[in-house]
């Protein structure tokens, strides 16, 4: 037994690779790929609003250096059926949905409307790892609609909040409207870092403006929700303990200053949902808040739950140990085990649940 804290709670220069809690496949693959977005230099992270923009702008290509390699590795996804609408957003904007189902299907099914993960500043639903996880969960039974919402930042920018939490509301009340033409049963709305706070603030605008009952559960995967990524406060501990693990806390800050271009909204719920208060959250459909132990954001996840729970909706937490940030569902071939009970869990989620 040691009394050592995690992570670099307990050693400052842990990291990822060395850590002793990390799944060993993973460590592997860290210490053969290195960073998530190689060449990319940290910046002042009080740097001012251009400077944050080409960072993220940088940070996104280095990280897309990933991306024939991904499609290469790309499975076949025979029953699997693919395409594409475009919708007009709430701002006038055109709005682009990938809709993946099975090819063989009798009667409604489940829907889910994914927000990719990217920090609300970068990346696209293109990009092959959200098309993968879409085609997955898919090929389980889902009706899968994914929604390429404006960015804050990066090729999809520059477009700060609430541009892209806007076009996600759009994305869901067009896939409720068209339930009969799409023919599914219920809506949950998904998705992971970036994604999972879309999802939520998604749920808490639908709250606001009095269509909450068109969203029938919510699974939010390791949530970037708090915005405190400057101030790392005590009560969420993993800020510090796993900081650098995939994540900084200064890439987090400059995405914030991406995000919310004036930093106006530290304390708006839809911007950042911890930041809701149990008044806010009551009246909620059903959640599920997934974090990774080794995840700088995993804290303000379990924070959120037991706000969830504290407002009395249905809310249940799991931590993937061994995993760094999103890793369970973005690592398909490093840990496809975990890969694979993610998606079921959430598929799983979506199957139980109700229409209202």
């Amino acid at each position: 037994m040691t009394d050592k804290l995690p992570g670099r709670l307990g050693n400052p220069e842990e990291t990822l690779v060395s850590d002793p809690r990390t799944d060993p496949r993973i460590a592997r693959t860290m210490a053969m790929l290195g960073e998530l977005a190689p060449g990319v230099t940290q910046i002042d992270t009080n740097a001012s609003y251009e400077e944050a923009l080409t960072y993220c702008a940088a940070f996104e290509k280095a990280a897309a250096l990933s991306h024939p390699m991904d499609w290469q590795a790309m499975p076949d996804f025979p029953s699997v059926v693919s395409s594409e609408t475009v919708i007009k957003g709430v701002d006038d904007n055109d709005i682009t949905l990938y809709i993946h189902q099975p090819a063989d299907r009798a009667g409604p099914l489940p829907c889910l409307v994914h927000t990719h993960g990217g920090g609300m500043v970068l990346m696209t639903a293109a990009d092959p790892v959200f098309v993968r996880w879409r085609n997955t969960l898919a090929s389980m039974g889902l009706v899968v609609v994914g929604v390429e919402f404006r960015n804050g930042g990066g090729k999809l920018g520059a477009h700060p909040f609430p541009a892209g939490l806007n076009d996600c509301a759009s994305a869901v009340q067009w896939t409720h409207a068209n339930r009969r033409e799409l023919d599914i049963s219920t809506l949950t709305i998904s998705g992971e870092s970036g994604g999972g706070n879309l999802s939520i603030a998604t749920t808490l605008k639908a709250k606001q403006e009095g269509w909450a009952e068109q969203i029938n559960g919510v699974y939010a995967f390791c949530p970037y929700i708090s915005g405190a990524y400057r101030e790392q406060p005590p009560e969420l501990p993993s800020l510090q303990e796993n900081d650098g693990y995939l994540l900084s806390s200064s890439s987090m800050q400059i995405m914030v200053r991406v995000y919310d271009s004036e930093l106006a909204n530290a304390n708006n719920p839809l911007a950042w949902p911890l930041q809701a208060s149990v008044e806010d959250l009551q009246g909620l459909p059903p959640h599920v808040l997934s974090m990774n132990e080794l995840d700088p954001l995993r804290d303000e996840g379990i924070a959120f739950l037991r706000k969830l729970q504290a407002a009395e909706v249905s809310a249940v937490g799991r931590v993937v140990l061994g995993t760094s940030h999103a890793a369970d569902v973005s690592m398909p071939d490093i840990v496809p085990d975990i890969y694979q009970d993610s998606a079921r869990s959430l598929y799983s989620f979506a199957s139980s649940l109700k229409d209202k």
